[in-house]
């Protein structure tokens, strides 16, 4: 007997929540990846201040990020076998390497943080840390160039494009590089908003930079697009918010350089999320149910009636036992900001003074445990 077919709408309510959890990923980990360009770019009197500040941020929730990743990939396996199947083969060689940037960012920071080894062999482990958090966001985005490139070709469920087909494009290579600039400019704002008052002005610049670059590598991505990706220009052009999203887009942009140069720094961080989350949210729904373009679409990937109905209650089930645990895992570590921005503060008011350093400021008991 044949397999049943999912519903449609089942299948769209799948693909919502994948959605949700990718852009969930993007603005929390994506961050935390962020915060790693900023930890390798630390400069200046206060650059020990600015590494302890980006690892106190990150401590409590360096790991639990990636719940959102696990979530995506479980789901996309689980409902829609067929274009996994196609993902990893296709994108075998990216996925490899960002598998491997995760793996290796969350030792060194590990062993830097919490290691007794000589300071020489922590900073090594640093540089490791940072550059693993550089490098993992722009083959990321790679990816996903080259899942809306159009350029998979799949006959008789054999991918026949290559290992290098969709994700090597300029088009896809600019995406990459506006990815990690788009989490720079995530982990600056969070800094600017919650980090130690006295560092504001640093990440403050920072912020400044990443807004900057960002848009540059935007409009770079948004040309290309148009030649290495055309099926997603013309998807994208069909929709008739584009361009609108385009004009929200930079005002959004207008409004992060006012509230950052204001010294607004909540505003520009919620204005920051806003414009990432359009970023996201346009970019799925050019795809419009298409894992991979042209390629794997949701309603012709595998996918099982059976499967599905048994999946949509554990989702319900997993977000019920997961959100209120993450919520509260936040609560805990923001309640320790207070004393760790008063021990940053010390730290620094001592070495103005010129009298004797102590070590960086350590975590606070919580992030330590």
């Amino acid at each position: 007997m044949s397999p049943v077919p999912a519903a449609p709408w089942m299948l769209e309510l799948v693909w919502y929540t994948l959605g949700a959890g990718l852009l969930a990923y993007v603005l929390t980990a994506g961050a935390d990846f962020g915060a790693g360009l900023w930890d390798l770019l630390a400069s200046g009197p206060r650059q020990k201040a600015q590494r302890a500040a980006i690892e106190h941020s990150i401590a409590p929730i360096w790991e639990a990020n990636h719940v959102w990743l696990i979530f995506v990939i479980v789901v996309v396996f689980t409902v829609f076998p067929d274009a996994f199947a196609t993902l990893s083969i296709a994108f075998h060689v990216p996925l490899l390497l960002v598998l491997f940037g995760i793996v290796m960012r969350g030792s060194a920071f590990v062993f830097r943080a919490y290691s007794l080894a000589p300071e020489a062999s922590k900073s090594r482990w640093g540089h490791v840390f940072a550059w693993a958090s550089i490098v993992t966001p722009v083959f990321l985005g790679m990816t996903l160039g080259g899942m809306s490139s159009g350029l998979i070709r799949v006959e008789n469920q054999v991918v026949t494009s290559g290992y290098f087909a969709g994700w090597t494009t300029p088009f896809a290579i600019g995406l990459g590089l506006f990815t990690l600039a788009l989490f720079g400019l995530l982990a600056a704002s969070y800094l600017c908003a919650d980090g130690p008052r006295i560092l504001q002005w640093d990440f403050r610049i920072r912020a400044l930079a990443a807004e900057f670059v960002a848009g540059i590598f935007g409009v770079f991505a948004l040309w290309r697009v148009r030649i290495d990706a055309p099926l997603l220009w013309e998807r994208m052009s069909e929709l008739g918010l584009f361009w609108p999203a385009q004009v929200a887009a930079g005002v959004l942009a207008l409004v992060v350089f006012a509230a950052l140069l204001s010294e607004q720094f909540r505003l520009a961080r919620v204005a920051v999320v806003l414009q990432v989350a359009l970023v996201v949210v346009l970019w799925g729904w050019a795809m419009n149910g298409d894992l991979i373009l042209n390629a794997a679409n949701i309603h012709s990937s595998g996918a099982r009636a059976e499967t599905v109905e048994g999946v949509l209650p554990v989702l319900v089930i997993g977000f019920a036992l997961c959100l209120p645990a993450l919520g509260y895992l936040f609560r805990v570590f923001r309640s320790a900001s207070a004393e760790y921005e008063r021990q940053v503060q010390e730290s620094l008011a001592r070495s103005a003074a010129g009298l004797p350093k102590r070590a960086a400021p350590p975590l606070p008991e919580a992030d330590r445990d």
